[in-house]
């Protein structure tokens, strides 16, 4: 009978790391699996792209997952593999669901590479990647990979009768006009605000975008800066700028009063902490700052800082 959850944030290919977080926490490997008597893991997905070990990381989490000592819900990531590698049905005018673009092949190529020589096995994981949850609510707590929209999952609900898709939903999920596009987009990449007057701004990572990454966890802000959540800072005029009644109605808001929940996907730096009382963010950047980051959840409503634990990113595996 497990007794705790052990939520571990964006892995990407960091699989030496993975061992030695599971095993700072008290997991040990029997019969091939790692497990813990009194407890079981929850990822929250994007376990490949980037880094080195991409392939042991899928085996690691596949085998945990499959034996019953750990969770796991999607991440981009891993919908992102999937959509890339399913090839389009006829009528559509792209080969792929998700187009071969330069910046597209880039984000999937290392996962590429490292299964280049497990056709097969690689195979296997994109259908085992097609049917992973999107989001998992337990007793006392919530995991989603970016933003828990209640509205939209209790729809998808509606619609689609659980929380995971099938191959046949892939065609419908890249229709940007479709209720799930826009239902994946927010779950697995979060909220967003366009910039004003069709303005855009270049990212540190050389991107140009038209859009910024917004809290889903602000009560009543009023300027930009309020909702701002992401690395790259907005325009100098913009900062302070005031945001419209429009654009308040867009943002989402995850008030203090829900239960504890989990995200990855941000890209955080520093020292693992909660974000609010009741959210965590559990992505402290491995392949770049290197944190693999891990919350030890029993039954606290209010998250604790003492109970993040979390494993220094090797250089080699970065």
């Amino acid at each position: 009978m497990h007794q705790g959850y052990d939520l571990i944030g964006d892995i990407h290919g960091c699989g030496l790391t993975l061992i030695d977080l599971l095993e700072q926490m008290g997991y040990t490997k029997r019969g091939g699996v790692y497990q813990h008597p009194k407890r079981k893991v929850v990822f929250l997905g994007d376990i490949v792209d980037r880094g080195p070990n991409i392939r042991l990381a899928c085996h690691i989490v596949k085998e945990m997952v499959d034996a019953g000592h750990a969770d796991i819900v999607m991440g981009n990531h891993e919908y992102n593999a999937v959509t890339y590698l399913t090839e389009a049905p006829p009528g559509m005018r792209q080969p792929f669901l998700r187009p071969h673009t330069p910046r597209n092949t880039f984000i999937v190529e290392q996962t590429l590479e490292q299964f280049a020589n497990y056709p097969q096995e690689f195979s296997e994981y994109l259908d085992w990647f097609t049917t992973l949850p999107l989001f998992n609510e337990y007793e006392h707590f919530r995991v989603v990979h970016a933003c828990w929209d209640a509205p939209m999952i209790d729809e998808f609900k509606r619609r689609y009768g659980g929380n995971t898709l099938t191959k046949s939903l892939l065609p419908e999920s890249i229709q940007t006009d479709s209720f799930l596009y826009q239902m994946l987009d927010r779950i697995l990449r979060g909220t967003s605000l366009r910039l004003p007057d069709g303005r855009s701004m270049t990212a540190k990572d050389g991107m140009v975008r038209q859009f910024f990454r917004t809290k889903f966890w602000a009560g009543e802000p009023q300027r930009y800066d309020d909702v701002l959540f992401q690395p790259d800072p907005l325009p100098e005029d913009l900062q302070y700028a005031l945001l419209s009644e429009e654009e308040k109605e867009q943002l989402l808001f995850y008030g203090p009063e829900e239960k504890p929940l989990f995200i990855g996907h941000y890209w955080m730096a520093g020292l693992p902490e909660p974000i609010v009382p009741n959210i965590a963010c559990l992505d402290y950047s491995a392949v770049k700052y290197g944190r693999l980051a891990a919350y030890r959840m029993d039954t606290e409503t209010h998250l604790q800082k003492g109970k993040f634990t979390w494993v220094r990113v090797e250089k080699k595996e970065r």
